[in-house]
């Protein structure tokens, strides 16, 4: 993969991840005008959730922040930002629900987000130095190319960890979507829209996840080229 080709991927990425948060932001928007007709809150909505699943030890909180949402397994909290916590609207329930799918996932411990927590530390480790390697491996690459090679080891864990997170991230959509229809949270008018919602909220993890790979396997052929020249 010559330079010039992976700075056309690269912006290419760039621009399809600009337009697929666009449109998330321009979903969740919209969805956050049409209120529920049952009228529950996101927090009633995954207490509910919980209950049904037969999950007591899980705390619903709220957190500071936009789209700020996400399931700690740690301490057992789902934490939904204030306009999903507070709010009765479509992509209110579908967040709460979303994030309650974790929280089903963990209890049943469903493999991938095992996996997934389990690499949290090695990939926090990975993020922290891993620019400054790499862009040292880059600078070093003819008298010591093991350094690169070491960034790439690094990049390669949080590659994997983008992978692993699309099915913990499809999975938690498909389980929140289910428990709408079946408890009769959303109707023939409202889970279509919930639907979309979530669905366009996968597909930023699925834009990261193939920039990611596309970015490691640049560094792989650099790392290789640089190798069949010495």
């Amino acid at each position: 993969m010559s330079i010039s080709l992976y700075w056309i991927i690269f912006i290419g990425f760039a621009i399809l991840s600009w337009l697929v948060s666009s449109n998330l932001k321009r979903k969740f928007e919209k969805y956050s005008q049409i209120a529920m007709p049952n009228g529950m809150s996101g927090k009633d909505v995954a207490e509910k959730m919980l209950h049904d699943n037969g999950i007591y030890d899980v705390q619903v909180t709220s957190t500071p922040g936009h789209l700020t949402d996400h399931y700690n397994p740690m301490n057992k909290t789902v934490n939904l930002s204030e306009s999903v916590y507070y709010n009765n609207s479509i992509a209110a329930a579908a967040v709460a629900a979303h994030e309650c799918g974790h929280a089903v996932q963990h209890a049943h411990a469903y493999a991938p987000l095992k996996m997934r927590s389990a690499l949290v530390p090695v990939v926090s480790f990975a993020s922290n130095i891993m620019t400054w390697v790499l862009l040292g491996g880059m600078l070093l690459i003819h008298s010591f190319p093991q350094l690169l090679l070491f960034g790439i080891i690094l990049f390669a864990t949080t590659t994997l960890f983008s992978f692993i997170t699309l099915p913990v991230e499809i999975n938690a959509s498909s389980r929140a979507l289910a428990w709408l229809s079946n408890a009769g949270i959303t109707n023939v008018y409202t889970h279509d829209k919930a639907e979309d919602a979530l669905r366009s909220a996968a597909y930023t993890y699925v834009v990261a996840a193939l920039g990611s790979l596309a970015s490691l396997l640049y560094y792989i052929m650099i790392f290789l080229g640089a190798r069949d020249r010495s």
